[in-house]
């Protein structure tokens, strides 16, 4: 037995305050991640310390999305993003707020933590969200997180002008974001739990999800590869047009901006691309342009050439996340339904933070002991092995698990 068909109304409703709840999201990660050097300083961790304490938020990130698989067995995803959103805008007001290294590494334990359940949830609703609309629409919610992403990092470098305290940085912009995240919340939309005897429901789903990770291998591998290509853009860019490109070290901040900015316009065009060619014909394309920014980046001869290369990769790497979650939880809800679909964004979430891990100090050891052009196309090799995998994204964008078309309606949105 489906779940019974959601009214237009209430899915535009719950499309655009998931959407709001993806902005939130980024504008808070992009808060903390700009400001590592200034909570450095306040903090005075060494640099000796600092490779732990920022590898221990992915770790328990990935810890968060775990316990998230499991929670969502028994209340619903949207239940678990309106209680952990504000708990991570609270951390961040921690972090920059407390008076010890050891008081603000239990700030930032709770914020990995917390931001781990806040990415599952959110990409669970929005991969059952899609499947209600029987289209694509989930990088319309990641273009809505780098558009938050490029507000928080603005709002970083406004504070670090204006030489803000964090405390003074951080407060004020939770107290806006967190009632915005506390009402949208009421509009969350979980429509696969409406029905006693959904598919999947009770023990069944959860027995049946090992059988369905299994197929989600190769998506799991291409999470991965996704993320290791990303944090190479957000942890080398700056250094890589400094020291090898010869930049100045004003125009080295700049790679980063254009890559937030052509992800977010590459994702605003992407479900067009998604609806009119399909899944695997845009993750194609989208890896073929994100390698060959990566060659360009390697080959390039001054500064604007590299942050060409850059452009190049936020308009192809853009693409690939939204489309792994999206098929990771239409193939867990063909085979064994909504509580699958969970389990299956919970765990292809954890590869997010795998490659993050990965990413940057590969690229580190790589340029130390070869060359950071050399280290450039290590990434770029790892990115074209996506193409290997690219038939795992395929399917009709617009079928339910059970193989039934959902009628194309004009008033969803």
């Amino acid at each position: 037995m489906t779940a019974p068909r959601v009214p237009d109304a209430q899915l535009r409703h719950g499309r655009l305050s998931l959407a709001l709840s993806f902005f939130v999201q980024g504008a808070v990660f992009a808060l903390l991640v700009t400001r590592i050097p200034a909570i450095q300083e306040r903090y005075r961790i060494s640099d000796a310390l600092l490779p732990a304490f920022l590898a221990a938020v992915p770790v328990l990130a990935g810890v968060g999305s775990v316990v998230t698989e499991q929670l969502v067995k028994r209340v619903p995803a949207g239940r678990v993003l309106r209680c952990v959103q504000p708990v991570v805008c609270l951390a961040l007001v921690g972090v920059g707020s407390v008076g010890t290294t050891a008081q603000v590494a239990v700030a930032l334990a709770v914020f990995g933590l917390s931001v781990g359940a806040l990415d599952a949830s959110m990409n669970m609703l929005g991969v059952s969200l899609q499947r209600a609309y029987g289209r694509s629409i989930m990088l319309g919610f990641h273009a809505a997180f780098s558009l938050g992403g490029i507000v928080g990092a603005s709002l970083a470098w406004a504070g670090a002008h204006w030489k803000l305290s964090l405390a003074l940085l951080y407060g004020p912009v939770v107290a806006v974001l967190l009632p915005l995240a506390l009402v949208v919340g009421r509009w969350f939309v979980d429509r696969e739990r409406t029905a006693p005897g959904a598919a999947g429901a009770g023990t069944g789903g959860a027995v049946a999800v090992p059988l369905a990770m299994r197929l989600l291998l190769p998506l799991c591998l291409v999470m991965a590869i996704t993320y290791i290509g990303d944090s190479t853009v957000s942890n080398w860019s700056a250094k890589y047009l400094h020291d090898v490109l010869g930049s100045s070290e004003q125009l080295a901040t700049v790679p980063y901006n254009v890559y937030m900015v052509t992800t977010l316009l590459g994702r605003v065009v992407g479900d067009l691309g998604v609806r009119r060619f399909g899944a695997v014909a845009v993750v194609r394309c989208g890896t073929v342009v994100a390698a060959g920014g990566f060659a360009v980046v390697a080959a390039a001869s001054g500064p604007w050439a590299g942050m060409a290369g850059f452009t190049l990769l936020g308009l192809g790497l853009c693409v690939i996340v939204p489309q792994t979650f999206a098929a990771a939880g239409r193939v867990a809800f063909e085979k064994h339904g909504p509580e699958a679909s969970d389990a299956a964004v919970a765990r292809l979430n954890i590869f997010n933070y795998v490659g993050f891990l990965i990413g940057s100090p590969l690229v580190g050891a790589l340029g130390d002991a070869w060359s950071y052009r050399g280290a450039m196309l290590v990434p770029m090799a790892l990115v074209l092995v996506t193409l290997v995998y690219a038939r795992s994204f395929g399917a009709p964008e617009a079928r339910y698990g059970d193989g039934h078309e959902r009628p194309r309606t004009a008033d969803v949105g």
